[in-house]
């Protein structure tokens, strides 16, 4: 590998985490004009609801962060294949019932378990669990477990829009799809970093520091929606 391309490697993984670290850690809402248009055009607009869910997810950090955990050491596609299937299954799962059945759960608590679904992956991936407890704990299914979260993450900021009833379920099914669509791009670009990251001696030295870097991300979520919640249970 020539060494342009051996240093870019070594800093793109690294980079990538740190600048989804350091995003802020407010939650991650619908833009002003992406809901005026939703709320101003009532009845089927599946173009719209498609690009506003890949544009979330994309745009998700927290969801992303977790991503990037579960797949971290995962060398073989089949393996990235079967858990982001279990990720996907989740969300979607809650996503749709959370909007179609109207299943609200406060959102600062449910993006705070989003924020420990970071730190738990980040504590897998450091080898805490066995260490700690004497036993690895079956990580299709946590990842399967932490996806429905995510999906009521996904559906709480479908639920602060007036969603007309008139086209609802195609919206919303079309909304799952970009979510889907916009994970496969994040996905595909974070595989290629972390081989790219994988091939260098700097992968080994520096896996420890991405997970807790990893880690502090996820308390720093976890954090920032507690004491929102708190705040407005104050208020």
């Amino acid at each position: 590998m020539p060494r342009p391309v051996r240093h870019l490697a070594r800093l793109a993984a690294p980079v990538l985490l740190l600048a989804l670290a350091a995003v802020p850690a407010w939650a991650h809402g619908v833009a002003d004009k992406d809901a005026a248009f939703i709320e101003a055009n009532p009845g089927p607009q599946v173009l719209a609801f498609l690009y506003l869910g890949a544009k979330h997810m994309v745009t998700g950090y927290d969801h992303l962060l977790f991503l990037a955990g579960v797949i971290f050491f995962l060398h073989r596609l089949r393996d990235v294949a079967l858990y982001v299937t279990m990720f996907s299954l989740g969300h979607s799962v809650t996503l749709l019932s959370g909007v179609l059945a109207r299943v609200h759960v406060d959102p600062f608590l449910v993006d705070a378990v989003i924020g420990l679904s970071v730190v738990w992956k980040a504590l897998d991936n450091l080898g805490a669990f066995p260490a700690f407890t004497g036993r690895q704990p079956d990580n299709r299914l946590v990842v399967l477990g932490f996806g429905l979260v995510h999906g009521f993450g996904l559906a709480t900021k479908l639920q602060d829009l007036k969603l007309s009833p008139d086209g609802l379920v195609p919206n919303i099914l079309a909304f799952n799809v970009g979510v889907e669509l916009g994970q496969l791009v994040a996905l595909s670009a974070m595989l290629v970093l972390f081989a790219l990251w994988r091939a260098t001696p700097a992968f080994r030295r520096g896996a420890v520091a991405a997970n807790v870097l990893l880690m502090t991300a996820g308390f720093l979520l976890m954090g920032q929606q507690l004491a929102g919640y708190a705040f407005q249970e104050a208020a």
